[in-house]
Formats: C-alpha cells, sequence, structure tokens
C-alpha cells in the first residue's frame, strides 16, 4: 500500500454503500464538516431524511449544498431518547446514528440505537459532561479503562444484534488496521509461514503477533502542520478537537502492559484485576515517551491514553487452557502534536490547568505547510522495529476533500470505512475495530492517507542518549518501557 507522496493524489469517487433509512449526525465540529463530503461522496442516503444536530450553527451555511437538515440543541441526558427516536425512526429503512460529538453517552446512545434497531459509529467512549474533570473522582475511575469497561459490560451482555462500531477514528479506529498490515508485512519480510488469521480471530492473531517476536506497539505520531500566523498567548490551538485533546490530556496516563516488562514507575496503578492496562498518578499530555517516526526519526512523544492502547493488548492477548496471560504487548500512543498544540498545553500545565481563554482548531485554509505522519511501531522482533503507517500532506488533505485538514482526514475516512464495513456487516453486535476486517476497512480508506508505507529502523530507546547525566536506564532491554518512559 504506497503511494507516492510527492504526486496530487486523484479525487476518489464511487458508490461504496446504501443507507436505508434516516441519517443522523451527532456534532458537527471539525471531524463532523470532513466526514460530510465523504458521505456524500460515497454513501448513498436520503438527504431529506438526513439530521445534523450541534448547539452552535456557525457552520450551518456549509450544509446548503448537501441539502440536509441542521438542528441546533443540545443533546442531554434528559432529552437524547425523545429526540433520536423521532429522528431515527422517520419513514422506513434501516437508520444510522453517526456520532461524534463531546459532552454525549456513547453507551447511553449506542444502546437507544441497538434498541431501535438502527445502526451506530462513534470514535471514542465518550461521558456525559462532569466525567473528565470531577474532583470527587479517583484517578482510577477517570480513565479511558472504566470508559472503555462499560462498553465491553455491554457487548458481554447484549451479544449479536444491530452494529455498533465503537471509537473508530484514526486513532482510536484506523491504527488498529494498521497493526494488522504490519504484522502482515513482518511476517512476509522474516519468512513467516503461516496464514494471516480470520478478521475478528483474536486468538490466532495473539498467536500472530507473539510468534513474530513483537513485543510492543508504539502508536507513533508527528504532525508538523504550521499556522500561516503565529498563535496568540492563552489561546489554545490544536489541528482537531481542542475540547477532545484537552479532556484526554488531563485523564491519567495509559498503557498496555506487556507481559516481558519487568520494571514499573513507582505512581504506576493497575488498572483493575483482568485488565490489560496500567495507569501513571500523572496526566498524560505532560508525560513523554521515546519514540521513532520515519521523517523526522527519534522524538518525544506525549503518553496521552486512548482506548486504542486498551483494545490492542486485550485482542492480542495469548491466554493458555486456564485463562493465565501468557503473552501481551506493551501498547501506547506516542503523540507529538502540532507545535502549537504542544506550546498550548505548556501554557496550561503552566497555569496549573487553568483553561485558555480561547480555542480554536485549525482549517485547510490556515495551514501553511506540514503533515500529518500516524503510523504504529512494532518493535522487538528480528528486525527491531517497523513503522507502518499515513504520510498525508495538508496539500494532499486539500485534493482530497473540502472541510478539513490533514489530522482530520485522517480520522473522516476511518469514519467512512467503519460506515461501509457496518453496512457491510449490519447484525455484528458491538464491535471495536480490532475485530473488523483490516484489508476492507484499509482498502476504503486506503485512497485518502497520502503516503501509505513501513519502514524498518535500527532505532531504539537507548539510541544515541548525550549520557550527560544519570540515566535510570535497562542496558540489557533496549524496549523496556524503563527507557522509553522519560523521567
Amino acid at each position: 500500500m504506497t503511494t507516492n507522496p510527492n504526486t496530487v493524489p486523484a479525487v476518489p469517487s464511487g458508490t461504496l454503500g446504501h443507507i436505508t433509512g434516516p441519517v443522523v449526525m451527532i456534532g458537527f465540529g471539525s471531524i463532523g464538516r470532513g466526514t460530510l463530503p465523504l458521505l456524500d461522496r460515497h454513501i448513498d442516503f436520503d438527504r431529506s431524511r438526513c439530521t445534523i444536530i450541534d448547539p452552535d450553527d456557525r457552520d450551518r451555511s456549509l450544509l446548503d449544498e448537501y441539502g440536509v437538515r441542521y438542528l441546533t440543541a443540545h443533546i442531554t441526558a434528559d432529552n437524547y431518547r425523545d429526540l433520536l427516536t423521532t429522528l431515527l425512526t422517520e419513514g422506513e429503512g434501516q437508520g444510522f446514528c453517526i456520532n461524534l460529538s463531546v459532552d454525549t453517552s456513547s453507551l447511553d446512545i449506542m444502546r437507544l440505537c441497538r434498541d431501535l434497531g438502527v445502526l451506530y459509529i462513534d470514535t471514542v467512549v465518550e461521558p456525559w459532561p462532569g466525567f473528565y474533570y470531577d474532583n470527587e473522582r479517583d484517578n482510577a475511575t477517570r480513565t479511558n479503562h472504566a470508559l472503555r469497561s462499560t462498553v465491553v459490560d455491554e457487548r458481554r451482555a447484549s451479544p449479536g444484534g444491530p452494529t455498533a462500531v465503537s471509537c473508530c477514528g484514526a486513532n482510536p479506529g484506523m491504527v488498529s488496521w494498521l497493526v494488522k498490515a504490519a504484522l502482515v508485512d513482518l511476517a512476509r519480510d522474516l519468512g513467516h509461514d503461516v496464514p494471516v488469521p480470520a478478521a475478528g480471530d483474536s486468538a490466532a492473531w495473539a498467536a500472530y503477533m507473539r510468534d513474530l517476536g513483537v513485543r510492543g506497539v508504539h502508536i507513533a505520531e508527528r504532525d508538523t502542520q504550521r499556522a500561516v500566523k503565529p498563535k496568540p498567548v492563552d489561546v489554545f490551538w490544536n489541528t482537531w478537537s481542542v475540547d477532545g485533546f484537552i479532556s484526554e490530556g488531563l485523564q491519567p496516563a495509559e498503557l498496555g502492559w506487556g507481559t516481558h516488562e519487568r520494571w514499573m514507575p513507582d505512581n504506576a496503578r493497575p488498572c483493575g484485576p483482568d485488565s490489560p492496562a496500567i495507569y501513571l498518578d500523572q496526566p498524560g499530555a505532560n508525560t513523554r515517551v521515546r519514540t521513532w517516526c520515519p521523517s523526522h526519526g527519534a522524538q518525544y512523544g506525549f503518553l496521552v491514553t486512548h482506548n486504542e492502547s486498551l483494545s490492542i493488548p486485550d485482542f492480542f492477548t495469548v491466554r493458555d487452557a486456564e485463562g493465565t496471560v501468557e503473552f501481551r504487548p506493551t501498547c501506547h500512543y506516542a503523540y507529538h502534536p502540532c507545535n502549537d498544540a504542544v506550546l498550548s498545553f505548556h501554557e496550561l500545565f503552566g497555569a496549573a490547568g487553568r483553561w485558555p481563554s480561547a480555542q480554536k482548531v485549525l482549517d485547510e485554509d490556515e495551514i501553511v505547510d506540514g503533515r500529518d505522519e500516524l503510523g504504529v511501531l512494532l518493535y522487538g522482533h528480528d528486525r527491531n522495529a517497523y513503522w507502518y503507517g499515513s504520510q498525508l500532506t495538508i496539500e494532499q488533505a486539500r485534493a482530497l476533500a473540502p472541510h478539513q485538514n490533514a489530522t482530520g482526514m485522517q480520522v473522516t475516512s476511518a469514519v467512512l470505512a467503519g460506515i461501509v464495513w457496518a453496512l457491510e456487516n449490519p447484525e455484528a453486535g458491538i464491535v471495536e475495530t480490532d475485530d473488523m476486517d483490516h484489508a476492507r476497512c484499509l482498502e476504503v480508506q486506503l485512497p485518502y492517507l497520502g503516503n501509505v508505507q513501513g519502514f524498518y529502523t535500527e532505532w531504539t530507546p537507548l539510541t544515541d542518549r548525550p549520557g550527560l547525566f544519570p540515566d535510570d536506564i535497562d542496558p540489557d532491554d533496549p524496549w523496556q518501557f524503563r527507557n522509553v518512559l522519560v523521567h
């Protein structure tokens, strides 16, 4: 899966699916604005029964060309059932709810949709307002493990039925498909003559990863998009949702904990008795880790909690006949956002966590250059480390579709892929992206991802350390989290 990063991409076209009933999109922020053109381009649906819901109507004019309704409203715990039921049962056919909002309970809306026989997709397990900043909660209950567990429990209690795709953006979402694609590449290059497992066969995929010698996965991302003008002081700039980034950045740092790890930070806590993860008693956006991306090499990233840091190690866990864990990879986000977002968080933490006076998501017209390089770094195997992912420039994003930058397009194209998969698999029940057919989803998404390529590297977390100060490292095993974490 490789495209030339220096060429102007062809604009994708063609119908990929048909929604027979009403469509409701909750949230019309940067991701909603970018998803609608892709939906219009690739999905056949009844525009007269399509409704966009958002409390802010500043982008209402964008919808005129699409012929869809705009409802200026807050979705709340008190009104969501009545409001959404009316819209999702309008006319005949099977409806589809696309939840791209903040401060709405993904679980409650998902349950309602399945009760109504409606298909559902979101990009995050989102709670009702107040969860992220509740001083009466301890850190364990503010983790993504706590949020994800509600959906996992619902899946166990209510198997099968109408498809609800949980956490299907770029990450979480696309990166789970990239992990499988990277494993297939690695198997080929190592001469691993074992058939590729079936899409949802967790046990087979886990054994596949174990046998390839992979010990962990970094979701390694570098965003180099730059704004035309410099960022003002006390204004948070980002290339995607500011609300979303601050919320997750102030959650505890959280990561899947591999069976090869032999050291744990003093402030580490288990997420639960059977959880694949631990959390640190410190905010993710103030926790740095060492990682590697192909364009810029070694870098620091933020260890921000994400659903894929839990779902990937959970999916790739090998257990014995008694259920004891024999193998599990370490997995975590290692995110270097755009420089304006780095500076924004520096200011926020310097002001003791006080919210900035204003916030802004940089759109395609405000960015002068740069790319979002988002991939997965599989490490610890016989080829050391392999990064596989998307290198999408702002110029390519502008040429491919309107109303989104490079970061947004990696998310919106994953939403499109998830919608297509759900339409093709309408009775799959509640699924995470790890359960889905990675090849089919990447087939849908590939035209929107720019250069998609793999790179081997000899870099390890012990490479090129200055050596000027005492360093708390494990020199005998480069890929210990002890060496990844910036102390």
